[in-house]
């Protein structure tokens, strides 16, 4: 008996090995066209806003500006009025007031004394001038105080205010006081001498007389590394206190030549110690203060080698008539001003945009410096000091 499987077409057989496989669609021929892809436009550009930031710090840098401005000068003290010299504001702020109408002004002479902006303040010399002028066209100002707290610095820088304070005192016959701080030296000491008193504390470090030029010589180095210097010049002395020649190529005289700058101008100084110190023990003797002002030792010129003294050994040698504080060069402008009292005032010029760009422009980046135990003030090669260094700023 036959299987009736076999009555089937094969087709119909089932498959024990599962469904037969697809097969794949046939793809379109190649050369059949393909349809339009869509890109999307791109974005447009985002426009910059570097001029909207700058134009809001502008801005608010004014309004900052205007805020201290009017803030600033009260703090620490009680009142505050404008001042104009030849179109240039200044704020008379007062330190201590009294009710009285005689002002005492204060003016600082802080750090080296430079005609270069060292620290954002502006040149010194000129702030100083023009302070003096404006204590001068005030008649209200019967005296000035002169506070001193540096170790010296530019010859020329120190002589100019020297002959500004020497002027204001012919000129207007209001007594500068000079009151010494921490350091008044070197050139310190040459700002305060034409002044007709001088207090300074036990503990001020003053004197330093003298003179300073320094420079280096790298040529050692230079012929080490393989640079050669080049030099064209129209006479032999054209390359002075040169740093890339060698000491035995330096032309004989030239070191005399040098010197003798040194010595006039360090006699320059000594003459200024002179006069100046003279002039006030004259103008004090006037007053009838003979006895309270002091007189330069007769063996002066030998302590004025650019050692260092204290307040104490300063007024022994005459080179400081009294010894105190602010409150003592105060009590001194009074007497020497004929006033009962006064308010004691000082001129600042008001913070401004110029300020707010120089706070900017500060960096934070700490530099690499070698600590030798001293601190140097910065010194171009070339040009003289008065300048102290042997005590730290």
């Amino acid at each position: 008996m036959e299987s009736s499987d076999q009555s089937l077409p094969p087709s119909s057989v089932p498959n024990s090995a599962g469904p037969p496989p697809l097969t794949p669609p046939s793809l379109p021929p190649a050369s059949s066209a393909q349809p339009p892809r869509y890109y999307p436009p791109p974005p447009p550009p985002r426009r910059s806003r570097g001029w909207f930031w700058l134009a809001l710090l502008v801005v608010l840098g004014g309004a900052f500006c205007w805020l201290v401005g009017k803030l600033h000068f009260s703090v620490g003290s009680f009142s505050s009025k404008s001042a104009r010299l030849d179109g240039k504001a200044y704020e008379e702020i007062v330190l201590t007031e009294k009710d009285t109408e005689n002002k005492i002004v204060a003016i600082d002479i802080g750090g080296v004394i430079s005609s270069h902006d060292l620290d954002g303040a502006g040149d010194m010399v000129v702030r100083v001038k023009e302070e003096l002028e404006l204590a001068e066209k005030d008649a209200h100002v019967k005296a000035v105080i002169l506070r001193v707290d540096s170790p010296g610095g530019e010859v020329l820088a120190s002589d100019e205010i020297y002959r500004a304070i020497h002027e204001f005192q012919d000129k207007s016959g209001k007594p500068v006081i000079a009151q010494m701080g921490s350091l008044a030296a070197s050139g310190g000491y040459y700002v305060s001498a034409p002044c007709r008193w001088i207090v300074a504390n036990e503990l001020t470090l003053t004197g330093s007389i003298g003179v300073i030029m320094s420079g280096m010589n790298f040529r050692g180095l230079m012929d080490k590394v393989g640079i050669q210097p080049q030099v064209y010049k129209s006479g032999k002395f054209k390359d002075m206190l040169s740093s890339t020649r060698r000491p035995e190529d330096v032309p004989a005289g030239e070191r005399e030549m040098v010197q003798a700058l040194i010595d006039e101008t360090y006699g320059t100084f000594k003459n200024v110690v002179r006069k100046g110190r003279a002039a006030a023990r004259t103008a004090n003797k006037k007053a009838g203060l003979e006895k309270e002002c002091t007189e330069l030792a007769s063996d002066w010129e030998s302590y004025a080698d650019g050692r260092i003294f204290s307040g104490t050994e300063a007024k022994r040698l005459g080179f400081v008539d009294e010894l105190g504080n602010f409150d003592v060069a105060v009590k001194r402008a009074k007497k020497l001003a004929r006033i009962a009292d006064a308010s004691i005032v000082k001129y600042q010029a008001p913070f401004g945009f110029g300020h707010f760009l120089r706070f900017l422009g500060k960096s934070d980046a700490h530099a690499v410096k070698v600590d030798l135990g001293l601190d140097f003030p910065r010194l171009q090669a070339g040009r003289m000091y008065f300048l102290s260094f042997n005590v730290v700023q």
